[in-house]
């Protein structure tokens, strides 16, 4: 356990990895914004959908191995096979958005862990062709060979999901250490109309802003990786306004903290706010 860490920690700190991740980067963020990135992050669903799509190449392979070690039902072990193969198109397609818009440790994991799988994926294609070869001995061995791959895809897989925090709820803490009930927070004179800002409740860090007599309060660190959405920018009006992330581009509406673009899937943690003798008191529900 404790080498596995060592060499993960290794690949963190791996600056040559920077000269392969920065062109990567590049080419996929080049995916417009929109509905279609929005559903590879997963925002439809409420977390990261590449987990879950990786379940059909991953299951599909281990199915096929078991029957390769059977020794019978050579035509089984092709189809999963090709299943898997299939399936792997949109678990990588989800997979290379979410990693595009993580850190930079997150990034050099991740791209070794995208080489492990893509290894995996041309093993099970030259097993493919081995097989349709009447070449089974070699078609098994490329086989196992794939599923090693995949082994190691998926240990790296966890390391960046666990270890390093990619792709869970950054401000999935705040409800924790909020004190239930109304609280003061700041007086409503110190507030800019218009003009974001921080304010600390407690230990926690809200985003505010004042639009006339009314106050939008939310968790100020993003649920996607703990930017200040307080250096974001505005767009829109009304029920309408959000404010986008300065670090990755993911945006919040305002009334209600809900996603409106990715990469972040989870919602923002978002305050009832009232006015009580000039002072602006907030409320989480579930807080506590």
């Amino acid at each position: 356990m404790g080498v596995r860490v060592r060499l993960s920690d290794q690949l963190e700190r791996a600056e040559g990895l920077d000269r392969v991740v920065g062109p990567l980067q590049q080419v996929v963020r080049k995916l417009p914004p929109g509905r279609f990135k929005d559903a590879l992050h997963g925002v439809w669903l409420g977390h990261p959908v590449h987990p879950v799509l990786v379940q059909l190449p991953v299951g599909a392979w281990m199915s096929a191995a078991f029957l390769d070690a059977l020794g019978r039902d050579d035509d089984g072990a092709r189809h999963l096979i090709g299943l898997g193969l299939l399936a792997s198109v949109p678990a990588a397609l989800a997979g290379s958005a979410d990693w595009a818009e993580q850190h930079e440790q997150q990034l050099r994991t991740g791209v070794v862990h995208a080489a492990a799988n893509s290894a995996a994926i041309g093993l099970y294609a030259g097993s493919l062709l081995a097989r349709a070869r009447q070449r089974p001995g070699l078609g098994k061995a490329l086989g196992y060979a794939g599923l090693a791959a995949v082994a190691v895809g998926g240990l790296l897989g966890g390391d960046i999901s666990y270890r390093q925090a990619g792709g869970v709820n950054h401000a999935e803490e705040t409800p924790h250490l909020v004190t239930p009930g109304w609280q003061d927070l700041v007086p409503l004179a110190e507030l800019t109309p218009g003009k974001p800002g921080q304010v600390m409740l407690g230990a926690v860090p809200v985003f505010v802003l004042r639009d006339g007599d009314q106050v939008h309060v939310l968790a100020n660190k993003c649920s996607h990786l703990s930017g200040p959405l307080s250096d974001g920018e505005l767009s829109g009006s009304g029920d309408g306004t959000c404010v986008t992330c300065p670090w990755h581009g993911s945006v919040f509406r305002l009334r209600d903290g809900a996603v409106v673009h990715g990469p972040a899937t989870a919602d923002q943690p978002a305050f009832a706010t009232r006015i009580e003798a000039g002072i602006v008191q907030v409320c989480l529900p579930d807080a506590g």
